[in-house]
């Protein structure tokens, strides 16, 4: 492929460990490509449409589309429903990357809901379809993946693959979540 080709070639990138910004480095280059004129559709697939986040306030007063698909943590609501939200948010998902229409697509959180492990999920959110995403979505449409434990399937086929790891974290001084930075 030759320089100009891979120049509008689509990128996977993945942000994934255990540290601090994951979603921000996402929202950071959501906002970049919106400069640069690239059509941005972000989804979440473990926050609640029930809750209000500050990068949704924030990027709805640009013009970005960000739609929340999860129920929360996942002690907090029934495997049932975690399930068919992430069954409904997976189907969305999946129908916007291959679409088209937006040139960067993130996946907030895919990892994180790729990686629960205390109710089957593999029925309603398939790995092997992930990777079938990512090898098969449209030439021009940049796809970024975020959240926790990453799978090595997912990292093995991404272009970028960052890791976040925390060195010193509020939280381990008993400081909670702070608005406007955690939410």
């Amino acid at each position: 492929m030759d320089q100009v080709n891979k120049r509008k070639q689509g990128l996977t990138l993945v942000y994934t460990g255990h540290g601090k910004g994951k979603t921000t480095a996402a929202l950071g280059l959501t906002v970049r490509a919106v400069g640069r004129g690239l059509k941005v559709k972000i989804y979440q697939f473990i926050k609640s449409p029930e809750r209000s986040y500050g990068e949704q306030i924030a990027l709805s007063k640009l013009g970005i589309e960000m739609e929340q698909l999860g129920r929360g943590f996942t002690w907090t609501k029934t495997p049932e429903e975690h399930r068919e939200a992430l069954k409904t948010g997976w189907s969305k998902a999946k129908e916007t990357v291959m679409s088209g229409e937006y040139d960067l697509v993130i996946l907030d959180e895919i990892n994180n809901a790729l990686a629960i492990d205390t109710f089957p999920i593999e029925d309603v959110l398939p790995l092997n379809e992930v990777i079938d995403l990512i090898k098969n979505k449209p030439a021009h449409v940049h796809l970024v993946l975020t959240g926790r434990d990453a799978k090595r399937e997912i990292r093995d086929i991404a272009d970028l693959v960052s890791v976040i790891e925390v060195e010193k974290h509020y939280y381990d001084e008993g400081i909670p979540a702070v608005k406007g930075i955690e939410f």
